[in-house]
């Protein structure tokens, strides 16, 4: 036969159970979802282009900030000579009102508020999602002649970094594709 003393352990154990696993659903539950992401990956990719081989040294850096989160990635083109080209690129974006979607913010208003850039201006609109293991991250352009070009990376998590699948589509049609394994090297 159990003894009360017994019983009422028992029910203060299985309590302090319960309590901690609501405090780590919780803490889980408030936990910025980009950390999983959070690190610095390089890797490379070779595509054709009017006939030639281009190779491009692709590096990314992840990073969650107070408010959400920074993307910064630099691509590097090799010219003919052997010196490296390289064009780097920073975005912050902070959580919307949709869960899972984030607005860039690249310019800070006239209140020294950040916000997106303006595509009637020739500047790009951004935005960014998380659903699952992928982090995606949209461009839209619209040129002077109102077509438009749509980029699109999706940033995918695998084992040892991240699986890049990048896409242009200008004006409905699909112009280039490419994929990429991007090591994680720190983070």
């Amino acid at each position: 036969m159990i003894s009360v003393y017994e019983r009422k352990r028992f029910r203060l154990v299985a309590m302090v159970g319960m309590v901690m696993t609501l405090v780590m659903a919780a803490q889980m539950a408030f936990a910025n979802p980009i950390d999983r992401f959070s690190g610095t990956y390089t890797g490379s990719v070779s595509f054709e282009s009017e006939g030639k081989t281009i190779q491009r040294d692709l590096n990314v850096k992840i990073a969650p900030t107070k408010a959400g989160f920074t993307v910064d990635w630099t691509t590097g083109t090799y010219r003919a000579d052997g010196t490296l080209k390289a064009k780097s690129y920073s975005v912050e974006f902070q959580p919307s009102e949709r869960d899972g979607v984030y607005g860039a913010a690249m310019k800070n208003n006239v209140f020294g508020k950040a916000v997106p850039l303006d595509p009637m201006k020739g500047e790009p609109y951004v935005w960014g999602r998380i659903e699952g293991d992928t982090l995606t991250v949209f461009s839209l352009y619209v040129y002077d002649d109102g077509e438009y070009e749509i980029q699109q990376f999706d940033r995918t998590l695998v084992e040892g970094g991240l699986e890049l699948k990048f896409k242009s589509m200008r004006d409905g049609h699909v112009h280039r594709e490419l994929g990429a394994y991007l090591e994680r090297i720190e983070g």
